[in-house]
């Protein structure tokens, strides 16, 4: 196995870690929560969802051939809550990951390094899933941000629980053996 290989499936793993960090949150979340906000100039969870889905799908529909920023796109809209049903959030958010985890499946060792344009500017594959990680995991830590602080003592921990991290480790450094 190659390097290029070796990254692709690291990728996929940490994209699919980071979208269960997202699920294991709106699991433990009622509807309304979903669409509180601290102030209106605070983003919902429902927002965030909104907005991931719509960067995924316009980033990485034809990824290879079109610029990521599609003329369909309508960004302003995304940062507007209009969700009635959980039912919908969630759908949104899969179609998003659906589009986006497909595209990466897709890609060969020979995609890192060509070129891609977004909103004009020319990235590598490489570069432009890279800016992807860094947007995608700061809105899912706003999103579990958001949930921790609304559930409060009924959060259920995505992580290590605190005061459990040699524990954690003892049983992780056994498992290895």
């Amino acid at each position: 196995m190659n390097i290029g290989q070796i990254y692709l499936g690291v990728i996929q793993e940490r994209f699919q870690a980071i979208k269960e960090l997202g699920d294991r949150t709106f699991a433990q979340l009622a509807h309304d929560q979903l669409h509180w906000s601290y102030n209106e100039d605070s983003n919902s969870i429902a927002v965030i969802i909104k907005h991931m889905s719509g960067n995924m799908v316009s980033r990485w529909t034809d990824f290879l051939t079109t610029d990521g920023e599609k003329p369909t796109r309508n960004r302003d809209d995304e940062f507007f809550d209009s969700f009635t049903l959980k039912e919908e959030l969630i759908a949104v958010w899969e179609k998003g990951w659906q589009v986006f985890i497909d595209t990466l499946r897709g890609l060969t060792e020979e995609d890192l390094l060509k070129v891609v344009k977004i909103r004009g500017a020319q990235h590598t594959v490489i570069e432009a899933i890279e800016r992807q990680v860094a947007h995608y995991a700061m809105h899912v830590g706003q999103i579990v941000y958001i949930g921790k602080q609304l559930k409060g003592e009924e959060w259920e921990t995505l992580s290590i629980p605190k005061g459990q991290s040699n524990a954690f480790t003892e049983a992780m450094m056994k498992e290895q053996k």
